[in-house]
């Protein structure tokens, strides 16, 4: 198998063409990747900001067609499409039981760099290769946790199925299952990349009538216009919070922080209004510690901040939620690839993601 490779941080990644797979143990199926997502995630690996081990294939957002299943899989069968889900979701532990399958306690694997049993099946020059997420779907095959796997018909095209394996979900569970938007409310999204397009889309499907996009690239506010923004603000050119002010002057009901900075994330709390909400949806570096206010500023103003995991979701309801919006025209897929490439480009799409010139760059494997 082709992939490429993340060897080290803050390093282009490889191609390694001797990549070989094991078959899958019990519990997991073999995969073929038709669709990948390059996602801000991936970027966070590749920086060091998620520290995950290397070398390791990334891609955690992707879709594919089950070609062998491994000893007591009982949900799928060869033939079958399915999203992968890069958080696992076994329905048994504490949090599944309680509708929190979004931090499923089988997760807690992931930091290893292998699957839910800390190995890899992946080998190259004769070494273990790690895999993001308990798949990474960089490559063309993966060996990946049953119960990492959501079924879809298989009408729906798989280029658009990948997108909704992690940004779709994130962003569009942020504004629909993390939030508490009602209808006519004001909303800000800081950060306009692939994940913050979803939060605003979502928003408008939650009913948000006045959706203030904020970014400091104007083609990512352009892009914003698009998924359902109803203001822009560049926020290299003046104060964001006081631009916000300048629309909403109480503050927004919700904001959404979907960068991951210090100073982001203490523009999000300063924007929203007495009594409103702060979605954190931006992944942090992990010494990344916010400055507060008093603490009985809280209190007096009311103010709720809430972190959001793959925005609060979970995949075996989700995923047939968002393809019915899908199907009713309501949520926005194909329009949010920007390019398709194949895996030997993958090194290009994150300067395209740094640039800001891309909503998504999917990765489309031939086999």
């Amino acid at each position: 198998m082709k992939a490429p490779v993340l060897l080290a941080y803050d390093s282009p990644l490889e191609m390694r063409n001797d990549i070989e797979i094991a078959a899958p143990a019990t519990g997991e199926v073999k995969i073929k990747v038709v669709a990948s997502g390059v996602c801000h995630s991936d970027l966070s690996v590749l920086n060091g900001t998620i520290p995950l081990p290397t070398p390791i294939v990334l891609g955690h957002e992707g879709a594919g067609i089950v070609e062998e299943v491994g000893e007591g899989v009982t949900s799928l069968r060869p033939g079958d499409h399915v999203v992968l889900s890069f958080v696992p979701a076994c329905g048994e532990c504490y949090a599944c039981k309680r509708g929190q399958a979004y931090i499923c306690e089988k997760a807690a694997a992931q930091g290893a760099g292998g699957l839910l049993d800390g190995t890899t099946r992946l080998t190259s020059e004769g070494a273990p290769l790690h895999q993001m997420a308990c798949l990474g779907t960089f490559g063309p095959y993966a060996i990946v946790p049953e119960i990492s796997t959501v079924k879809i018909p298989d009408e729906v095209p798989l280029d658009i199925a990948a997108l909704i394996g992690c940004g779709v979900l994130t962003g569009v569970g942020a504004a629909l299952n993390t939030a508490n938007i009602e209808p006519g409310d004001t909303v800000a999204v800081i950060g306009c990349g692939g994940v913050g397009l979803n939060v605003i889309q979502g928003a408008r499907i939650a009913g948000a009538t006045t959706i203030i996009a904020v970014d400091m690239v104007d083609s990512k506010l352009e892009m914003a216009k698009e998924f359902g923004a109803t203001h822009a603000i560049n926020a290299s050119q003046g104060d964001p919070v006081a631009q916000v002010m300048a629309i909403n002057a109480r503050g927004v009901d919700v904001s959404f922080e979907v960068i991951g900075l210090q100073a982001t994330m203490e523009q999000a709390i300063n924007m929203a209004r007495s009594g409103g909400e702060v979605v954190l949806v931006g992944v942090p570096r992990m010494d990344v510690f916010l400055n507060l206010n008093a603490a009985f500023t809280f209190l007096y103003l009311a103010k709720t901040i809430k972190g959001c995991w793959y925005g609060s979701s979970n995949v075996n309801e989700d995923v047939p939620k968002l393809l019915e919006l899908w199907r009713n025209g309501d949520l926005k897929l194909k329009e949010l690839i920007s390019k398709e490439i194949d895996n030997e480009h993958v090194n290009e799409a994150f300067e395209d993601m740094k640039a800001g010139t891309v909503a998504r760059s999917v990765i489309l494997h031939s086999h």
